[in-house]
């Protein structure tokens, strides 16, 4: 069986599970066209996330032919997920420390009060005749109005962080065009300039005492790492690792669970019914549809895998919604089971990389999902769906509601 990741099948974006279904029985370590090898079964994903040691998550080799003496690179090469230890460790404890549960306590209230507020919104815009784009509408308005005050952002400051969050990530794709590239590089630059003089302003009003993440990261920087967790540069382009990392992929966990759940209207009514579900349908939700499809290691030395030894160097892509649907791990993988006891899905990694705001993002979703389709439990999907045409990030770039179910 041939795959490139370079080169997709023309319906892979809109379903590509049977294909990765196919890779897994012909091939679960499959060779790629350009040297690496794609990982499609749970027990080897897991594998290189736990092995740190051997499978790397530096990315300055892998991504220097591709950005170059470039903004783009510095951001992907400085960020904590491109980084092993010891500059991981480092930046992973001033980031992980702020946003621990305690320092994030009372986010929840807010959360409510944010999608309340946004479903009044939709109500009224439905009224007045407006086709819902859930999207739009709703789903990405909850990730960024949350991540923005939890890094203090001014709300009157917040127009181009989307945008630029999009031009940023956009550039991890396997493969982008040269005015891809010209929209990230403008990002990260006008990023950094946006976010240094927040910074300078914040420092000057004193942040001893202020309890926001972004007070907490500044009170981590120093000059030196001898004497703190980050510096000046990693401050910034960390900042924009958690806006970036936790705007899109919760924005596109909202939007996949309305696509999944709508489809599936008796679980709709046993959700509203037993409102305790409603954690395990979001894990369901994170297992069948990742927000982030792959992930990407370098063997640092020799390994063996696939009943082969591969060198060291190797480039591995890690087939994350590959492992979420191995039926070695998941019964029925491809159903969306309430009770599934066990479910170790890698929607937010494993290891030492996982994922810092797994809490937040879990949520924000739970309470986004339960809110809507307690207001309106027949809503279904209007034509006009659009999905994202990204491989390594699942989601939409139009999703139309139709609320009161009458497609």
């Amino acid at each position: 069986m041939d795959f490139d990741l370079a080169n997709l099948p023309a319906n892979f974006i809109e379903n590509p599970y049977p294909h990765y279904a196919k890779l897994r029985t012909h091939s679960p370590v499959y060779n790629l066209p350009n040297g690496g090898i794609f990982l499609l079964e749970h027990q080897d994903v897991l594998r290189v996330y736990k092995d740190w040691t051997v499978f790397s998550s530096d990315k300055k080799i892998e991504f220097k032919p591709k950005f170059g003496d470039s903004l783009l690179y510095e951001h992907h090469t400085t960020s904590l997920v491109f980084n092993d230890a010891p500059l991981h460790t480092r930046v992973r404890r001033a980031i992980a420390g702020a946003l621990s549960p305690r320092n994030t306590a009372g986010i929840n209230s807010f959360v409510e009060t944010l999608i309340d507020s946004l479903i009044s919104d939709v109500e009224r815009l439905h009224l007045n005749g407006k086709i819902i784009d859930a999207v739009d509408d709703f789903a990405k308005k909850i990730p960024i109005t949350v991540i923005c005050n939890l890094l203090a952002i001014p709300v009157d400051e917040r127009g181009a962080l989307q945008d630029w969050s999009i031009a940023i990530l956009s550039a991890l794709e396997p493969e982008i065009s040269p005015q891809q590239f010209d929209l990230g590089e403008r990002a990260v630059k006008d990023f950094k300039n946006y976010l240094n003089a927040l910074v300078t302003r914040r420092r000057s009003n004193d942040v001893s005492s202020a309890d926001d993440i972004m007070a907490r990261l500044i009170r981590e920087t120093s000059e030196s790492a001898k004497e703190a967790n980050l510096l000046q540069n990693e401050l910034l382009h960390n900042c924009i690792f958690i806006l970036n990392a936790g705007h899109e992929t919760t924005t596109n966990l909202i939007c996949s669970g309305i696509w999944l759940l709508s489809q599936r209207p008796d679980i709709i009514v046993k959700l509203n019914n037993e409102p305790k579900l409603w954690s395990a349908a979001i894990e369901e939700v994170l297992r069948l549809e990742s927000p982030n499809q792959l992930g990407n290691r370098r063997s640092t030395s020799e390994f063996k895998m696939g009943q082969r030894v591969w060198p060291a160097g190797t480039s591995i892509t890690l087939g994350i919604g590959a492992a979420n649907r191995d039926p070695k791990v998941f019964d029925q993988p491809n159903q969306i089971l309430l009770n599934r006891h066990n479910n170790p899905h890698l929607a937010f990694a494993d290891g030492v990389h996982v994922c810092a705001g797994k809490a937040i993002a879990r949520n924000q979703s739970l309470i986004a999902l339960s809110k809507l389709f307690k207001r309106w439990p027949r809503l279904q999907i209007a034509s006009g769906m659009q999905r994202s045409q990204r491989v390594r990030f699942r989601g939409f770039d139009k999703l139309p509601l139709d609320l009161l179910g009458t497609s």
